[in-house]
């Protein structure tokens, strides 16, 4: 694990596999940390890949940004670290709100994206009725803390078949989730309620994308992936089998799977 401080916020963050490999940037969802990534991390550094995953400011062991924090902070932060590690473009790719803020680093540094790779997450701006539901969510949190939330998600967050069955997943998941300061996850929900619309963004990718989701998702469901392959014609549709929201914690195998596919036939090392 490594820290550096940049645009206000300190930020802890793994950087995985060989220097020179392919890099690839992977942005973990709402509310949890890096570690979310670890079936994936350590299956691309042993291909080859140099694979860095940071904690969101807010997130795991990163510094707190209290008040809102936009989707676009996020993006900045992302190519600071990317700036600090002497990387100039990477494979983007992000799950959930990590997915959304992969959309947001493509529309604000497009020239620094080798490739999308945009898991359970969908394209639209936010409905007045969502808006209202995350200002009131992060009111709760604030109020409450993340015990009660965590426990209510846990089987949307995960197929609900899938909490029984795989105990230490669930486990996982809701340690990460427990753990969150509920200022920083206050702070990103409120700043992602104002997030924009980046179908426009999408339709003018022309790098390679990535597109997975679980195929029991109540989040983001498949119709949201096929909704973002509409949008770039020439992306990878990948629907995970047996996996909820979190296809890359349920059925890492089939996930990674996936993914080192798409490197290794779409993604050229310089590309």
């Amino acid at each position: 694990m490594n820290a550096i401080a940049l645009r206000g916020a300190t930020i802890h963050y793994d950087d995985l596999g060989p220097s020179a490999g392919l890099p690839v940037l992977l942005v973990h969802g709402h509310p949890f940390n890096r570690t979310l990534w670890a079936p994936q991390s350590e299956a691309l550094a042993e291909a080859g890949y140099r694979v860095v995953t940071p904690d969101l400011r807010g997130y795991g062991q990163s510094g707190v940004t209290r008040g809102k924090v936009f989707l676009s902070d996020f993006a900045d932060d992302l190519a600071a670290l990317l700036d600090h590690l002497g990387i100039e473009g990477a494979v983007v790719g992000g799950v959930s709100m990590g997915g959304q803020i992969a959309m947001e680093f493509q529309r604000l540094h497009p020239q620094r994206v080798r490739a999308l790779v945009l898991s359970d997450t969908s394209a639209p701006a936010e409905t007045e009725e969502g808006k209202a539901f995350r200002n009131r969510l992060a009111d709760r949190l604030l109020a409450e803390g993340m015990d009660g939330y965590a426990n209510e998600v846990i089987d949307k967050m995960l197929a609900a078949y899938n909490v029984a069955a795989m105990p230490e997943v669930a486990g996982r998941v809701l340690g990460m989730m427990r753990a969150t300061d509920p200022h920083g996850a206050a702070a990103a929900l409120r700043g992602r309620a104002e997030r924009p619309d980046y179908r426009d963004t999408l339709a003018a990718v022309r790098k390679p994308v990535l597109v997975v989701v679980g195929a029991d998702d109540v989040y983001t469901p498949v119709a949201d992936a096929e909704a973002i392959r509409g949008l770039v014609p020439h992306a990878t549709l990948a629907v995970v089998e047996k996996a909820g929201h979190l296809p890359g914690a349920e059925q890492p195998g089939h996930f990674n799977a996936a993914l080192l596919d798409f490197l290794a036939t779409r993604v050229a090392p310089r590309d």
